[in-house]
C-alpha cells in the first residue's frame, strides 16, 4: 500500500478495517523518515484469527529508478521485491525493502543498507506482469466488460475494426483502443498473464480475429455467442487454416461466461470476468458455504 502524508492511498492491507490505524502509525515515519513495525490484533478488534505485522517505511525513488520500473512494466517482465524486518514493534532503522529489476536492486530509500540486515528476517515476493484483457469488439457489452475488468485493476486493450466509429472515450477504464487490420495485429504481448475475449457480434470479423490469433495461448480465451455459432466459427477457421493446432481449439471457452442467469450487458460482463478468474486461479465455482476448509486454502 502506498500512502501519502495527506492521507491519500493506493492499494490496501485489508478490506478496509486496518487502514486507519496504518495511517495513524505512519505519521511518525513521515516525521522522522525511520521505518517501524506495527501490529494489528484482529482477534480483539475484528474477531478474525491472528495478528498482522505491518512494515511501514519511507518510499523515495529517483527518476532513474522510476524509469527502470516503468520499463519493466511496459515490457511485461517479472520482478521481485525483498523486505527485511523484525517482528518487534517500534522503530528499527535497519529494516527496509528493495525492488529487483533486471538483476539490479533499487532500495525504497537511499539510507537503506543491506550490510545491516544480517539479524533480520526476510520476505521475498515475485511479481508478474499486470494481468491484462484483450477485448475484440466495440459494442455495448464490450464497454461493460471493459469497465468491470478495469475495476479489478486489469489493463484493458480494446481491439476494434478500422471501420468502427468508436473513440477511446467510449470505453471507461480502457488502457488503449487499437484498430489494426487483421493481418497487422501484433500478438506479441498476449502472454500467460492475458485473457482474450472475442465479441464483435460479426461472424466474419470473429473468424478473421481467430485467424490472426490462432498461434496465441493466453491464460483464458473466450468466445461470445451460443454453441452452434462457436462450431461454425471453428469450421470456418479450419477451412482456411486446417493445420490449426488442437491445443488452440481446446483452450477456447465458448460460450464464454459462468451460468449466473445473466441477461443485461453489465451482468454478462460479471459472468465473463467470473469465468476468467476461475480459469486463471484454477477454481471450480461453488458457493463458499459448500467449500470445505478455509476460504483461501
Amino acid at each position: 500500500m502506498l500512502l501519502k502524508e495527506d492521507g491519500e492511498m493506493k492499494g490496501a492491507v485489508s478490506g478496509g478495517c486496518v487502514e486507519k490505524e496504518v495511517f495513524r502509525q505512519a505519521k511518525s515515519v513521515f516525521n522522522d523518515g525511520k521505518p517501524k513495525m506495527m501490529t494489528y490484533d484482529g482477534r480483539l478488534r475484528l474477531g478474525c484469527e491472528g495478528i498482522i505485522h505491518i512494515l511501514l517505511e519511507p518510499f523515495n525513488i529517483t527518476e532513474t529508478q522510476f524509469e527502470a520500473f516503468e520499463s519493466t512494466l511496459n515490457n511485461r517482465k517479472r520482478f521481485t521485491c525483498e523486505s527485511f524486518y523484525a517482528k518487534e514493534v517500534g522503530v528499527n532503522e535497519a529494516m527496509g525493502s528493495q525492488i529487483n529489476l533486471n538483476g539490479k536492486s533499487y532500495p525504497f530509500r537511499s539510507s537503506f543498507q543491506t550490510d545491516t540486515i544480517k539479524e533480520l528476517d526476510q520476505f521475498s515476493q515475485e511479481f508478474f506482469p499486470p494481468f491484462q484483457l484483450y477485448i475484440f469488439g466495440a459494442e455495448y457489452d464490450a464497454v461493460n466488460l471493459c469497465k468491470t475488468a478495469s475495476d479489478l485493476g486489469w489493463e484493458v486493450t480494446v481491439v476494434a475494426d478500422p471501420d468502427e466509429s468508436k473513440t477511446i472515450a467510449y470505453f471507461s477504464g480502457v488502457k488503449q483502443l487499437i484498430t489494426p487490420a487483421y493481418e497487422q495485429l501484433d500478438t506479441s504481448k498476449i502472454d500467460k498473464q492475458t485473457a482474450v475475449m472475442v465479441m464483435t457480434h460479426s461472424f466474419n470479423k470473429d473468424v478473421q480475429y481467430l485467424m490472426a490469433l490462432r498461434n496465441t495461448f493466453p491464460a483464458y480465451f473466450g468466445l461470445l455467442g451460443p454453441k452452434h455459432r462457436r462450431e461454425r466459427l471453428l469450421d470456418k477457421l479450419l477451412e482456411y487454416y486446417p493445420e490449426t493446432s488442437l491445443g488452440f481449439l481446446d483452450q477456447l471457452h465458448g460460450p464464454a461466461r459462468i451460468n449466473l442467469g445473466a441477461e443485461k450487458a453489465s451482468e454478462i460482463a460479471i459472468s465473463i470476468v467470473a469465468e476468467i478468474l476461475s480459469v486463471v486461479k484454477k477454481q471450480e465455482p461453488i458457493a463458499l458455504r459448500e467449500k470445505t476448509g478455509g476460504i483461501h486454502e
